[in-house]
């Protein structure tokens, strides 16, 4: 019997959910909840062996849900249940060690097999997102490598940059004149492969070398 949790702050998707999934004779619903501090303190009471879990609740959100128990020495599996289609949200659950993706639009033979599918160990994505995800995957591998081809100077004059930073000021901030500066912005157009300052500062954002939310 595989033991199935929902997390969901709507309840009738939580009763709608159950009916689905108990359908299938081998898997049975233990347990509900409405918000991320109930479904913590529940996992390690109910233990369950997957838990369905909704990116959008109160108190605590499906991402800090998933945050939290992330380094629990025992801890169920994690499928995320959302109607966020964007890549973003899956790129972040995958770094986040989440198991399995799908949208609450699938139908539920598709609910059932991601259910399965994580329950045996593998990860499951949402089909729709996978060319996307793919797609997404191999541009960041190329922005790490990107990276990687700066110097820890280069860096830091490239942060400066995606501060808004002109050369004249980042030369005074690093006690460098402003030849050298330029200079370095040369090596860093040609190793990012981008042409202008704005290019470089939204690089610099998307890799992730600054946070825009600090």
């Amino acid at each position: 019997m595989i033991k199935v949790m929902i997390a969901d702050d709507h309840k009738m998707v939580r009763e709608g959910l159950r009916k689905l999934i108990e359908f299938d004779g081998d898997i049975r619903v233990i347990a509900e909840c409405g918000d991320g501090a109930d479904c913590i303190a529940k996992i390690s009471t109910v233990k369950p062996d997957i838990v369905l879990l909704d990116i959008n609740m109160p108190d605590m959100n499906g991402m800090e849900v998933l945050t939290s128990i992330h380094d629990e020495e025992i801890r169920p599996r994690i499928l995320m249940l959302t109607v966020h289609n964007e890549i973003a949200y899956l790129m972040k659950a995958l770094d986040m060690g989440v198991d399995g993706y799908i949208l609450k639009d699938s139908d539920s033979r598709e609910l059932i097999r991601a259910i399965r599918c994580v329950y045996e160990g593998e990860r499951f994505i949402e089909p729709s997102l996978i060319p996307l995800l793919n797609s997404k995957l191999i541009a960041r591998d190329l922005d790490e490598r990107k990276v990687d081809s700066l110097s820890d100077r280069e860096v830091e004059v490239l942060k400066l940059v995606a501060g808004g930073l002109l050369n004249k000021e980042i030369a005074d901030r690093l006690s460098i004149s402003e030849r050298t500066v330029k200079n370095h912005m040369s090596n860093i157009f040609r190793k990012i492969d981008c042409t202008d300052r704005t290019q470089a500062a939204v690089f610099c954002i998307r890799s992730g070398l600054v946070d825009v939310h600090q």
